[in-house]
């Protein structure tokens, strides 16, 4: 029995689309495995780890209603690995599916669709808002490097999203530095704050575009309804207590140091060379006009290197993480940044006028 006909391009984008879900490992059999079901002339494909789920939805030529589950890895690696121009065939025999293009063959095992585990929905409940692909996108490129990875506060394994009346906000911090981002609504929504976890973030960062086009969120109390054209993301929330952001982020800093940011990159990527592998430290050195950045390791090497600034405060010297300030200033688009600073032992604040609603927040370290 035929069960679905695509064009390889079409179908790969659905599967590019809901793969990334998937673990590798997963006690749960079945969770490997995509969900494929077609009712009337809509295929959907969906997958879940059971925290976070995303469907994707497209439209194929009429035949057979059918739900059956195929492992997703093997189904996205075929389709893949064949030609451009393929046209791909899905046929069921037996307990197996038969994928076809040309002259290649793949039979693949079958797990039962009504076994196949969904995260359920909350329909018509939470605040919701929309706004365009590309400033979401936007937002979650300035955040979401500083996410914290396997943290056990589990709630910093994540972003903190937080909606005020025409304001989003978004938040990251791994507790060594802070990443903060914001921008203005055209409508005004129910004040919410949610933290989203961390593999959300990185599978909806892949699914939204440079485009206008709108994406919606639905902010419930537990769970997340991402909705763009085609596609859904249905997230759980982490349930956590964030860090209160706006006591982090210093205010009234009396030292400024305006700098072109690809000269300061280029300059902490040099010195970066010679850092200790393990601490990754770097030192600040401002004086009139003039950073100094140094870097040393535990084979008594040195880099050093000088740039042009403007700074016109007192002498300072201080250390950060090299890879911290990369991450900062890589997230940044601009060409200008500003560093503020009060003293050696407290954290510095990056702004850049060109990203009005940014902030990003390091600690220093001793060096």
């Amino acid at each position: 029995m035929l069960l679905v006909q695509s064009e390889r391009n079409t179908l790969l984008s659905s599967l590019s689309a809901v793969v990334g879900v998937v673990e590798r490992r997963h006690t749960l059999p079945i969770l490997s495995n995509l969900l494929l079901e077609k009712k009337g002339g809509k295929l959907t494909l969906l997958a879940t780890d059971l925290e976070l789920q995303i469907s994707t939805r497209q439209d194929v030529e009429t035949g057979e209603d059918f739900a059956i589950t195929i492992a997703a890895r093997k189904l996205f690696d075929i389709v893949r690995a064949l030609p451009d121009t393929a046209k791909v065939k899905l046929d069921s025999k037996d307990s197996q599916v038969v994928v076809s293009a040309g002259k290649s063959r793949f039979t693949l095992q079958t797990l039962p669709a009504a076994d196949f585990p969904r995260v359920e929905t909350g329909a018509g409940l939470g605040a919701v808002i929309s706004l365009p692909q590309k400033t979401l996108k936007r937002l979650l490129q300035l955040v979401q490097f500083a996410m914290a990875s396997q943290d056990i506060r589990y709630y910093l394994n994540g972003m903190l999203l937080v909606l005020e009346g025409k304001q989003l906000r978004v938040v990251a911090t791994d507790g060594h530095r802070l990443s903060y981002a914001e921008t203005q609504l055209e409508t005004e929504a129910e004040a919410r704050e949610v933290i989203i976890p961390r593999k959300t973030v990185v599978e909806l960062s892949k699914l939204l575009g440079d485009v206008d086009d709108p994406v919606e969120l639905r902010i419930g109390a537990n769970q997340v309804t991402i909705t763009l054209p085609g596609t859904e993301l249905v997230t759980k929330v982490v349930d956590g207590k964030f860090p209160d952001y706006q006591r982090v982020i210093p205010v009234n800093q009396p030292r400024h140091l305006k700098a072109n940011r690809q000269n300061v990159m280029q300059a902490l990527q040099r010195a970066a060379i010679l850092s200790n592998e393990k601490f990754r430290g770097v030192r600040l050195v401002m004086s009139e006009n003039t950073l100094g950045i140094v870097c040393n390791n535990n084979e008594q090497e040195e880099a050093a290197d000088e740039i042009e600034v403007s700074y016109n405060g007192e002498p300072l010297d201080v250390g950060f993480n090299v890879t911290y300030l990369l991450d900062g200033l890589g997230a940044l688009g601009s060409e200008e940044i500003i560093l503020s600073l009060a003293d050696a032992n407290s954290s510095m604040l990056l702004t850049s006028e060109g990203e009005a609603g940014f902030k990003y927040v390091v600690m220093p370290m001793r060096i």
